[in-house]
C-alpha cells in the first residue's frame, strides 16, 4: 500500500542530496517515520503525498505510482485515497467546523451527500466534540481542533492515512489519547505517522528512522 525504492531528492543546485532508506508497508499497517529535524521528514512527507516529485526512484502509495503520473491525476487521487493531518490545523476561519469538514465534498460533488453527514455526526461524537460543530474555530481549543483535524482527514475513508508531528505539542497523556483517537478512527486504513516524537517508538514496532544528510 506505501512503498518507495531508491528515492532520492535534493533542492536545487545547491541543495544537500537526501537518500531515503526503503521501506514498504501493507494495507492496514501502522507505520512510524521518526528522525529529527534536518532528516527531511517533511520533505518525505511530500514526496509520499505527491506535492514533491523525486529525483529518483519509485513511490507507490495506494496503487498509484506517482513517478509516472500527472499533476492532474495526483490531485484526484489525494482526494480520493489520503487523508492527511497536519502538524498545524488548517480551517476557513469563516465556516463552522461542520461547514470545515463539508467543504471537500461541496467542492468535489456540488453537495454533501446524506451518508457523509451521517458518518460526520457519527465521528464527530467518537471524538466528543458534536457539540462544537456548529463552533468556528478559533473557538476551539487546541485538543478540539486537532480531533477536528482527524474528522476531516478521515471523513471520506481513506485509503492511507499520514499524521504529520500530531503529539509534539502534547503532553504525555493527550499524547496517547492523539494516538488512540487516530488508530481507532483509521482502523481500517493504513497509517503513516511523521514524528520527531522519540515517546511513540514503543508504541509502534514498524518504524524507519531517518538520518540527516551528509555534507
Amino acid at each position: 500500500m506505501v512503498s518507495i525504492e531508491g528515492v532520492q531528492f535534493q533542492y536545487g543546485d545547491d541543495g544537500k542530496p537526501m537518500h531515503f532508506p526503503d521501506f514498504k508497508c501493507s494495507q492496514g499497517d501502522r507505520l512510524l517515520l521518526l528522525g529529527d529535524s534536518g532528516t527531511g521528514k517533511t520533505t518525505l512527507l511530500h514526496l509520499l503525498c505527491g506535492l514533491l516529485r523525486a529525483d529518483a526512484g519509485t513511490i507507490r502509495v495506494a496503487n498509484c505510482t506517482l513517478d509516472a503520473s500527472t499533476d492532474r491525476e495526483l490531485d484526484t487521487w489525494r482526494g480520493k485515497e489520503l487523508g492527511i493531518v497536519f502538524q498545524r490545523p488548517h480551517f476557513v476561519q469563516s465556516l463552522t467546523v461542520e461547514e470545515n469538514l463539508a467543504l471537500p465534498h461541496q467542492l468535489t460533488n456540488g453537495k454533501v451527500p446524506h451518508d457523509v453527514l451521517e458518518r460526520m455526526d457519527a465521528m464527530l461524537d467518537r471524538l466528543d466534540i458534536a457539540h462544537r460543530k456548529h463552533a468556528k474555530p478559533h473557538m476551539l481549543s487546541v485538543g478540539e481542533q486537532q480531533r477536528a483535524s482527524i474528522a476531516r482527514a478521515l471523513l471520506h475513508n481513506p485509503k492511507v492515512v499520514f499524521a504529520d508531528e500530531p503529539t509534539s505539542a502534547l503532553d504525555d497523556r493527550n499524547a496517547h489519547v492523539v494516538m488512540d483517537i487516530l488508530e481507532r478512527e483509521a482502523s481500517e486504513a493504513t497509517l503513516v505517522v511523521v514524528t520527531h516524537d522519540q515517546r511513540l517508538k514503543d508504541r509502534h514496532p514498524h518504524c524507519v528512522t531517518l538520518q540527516r544528510a551528509r555534507s
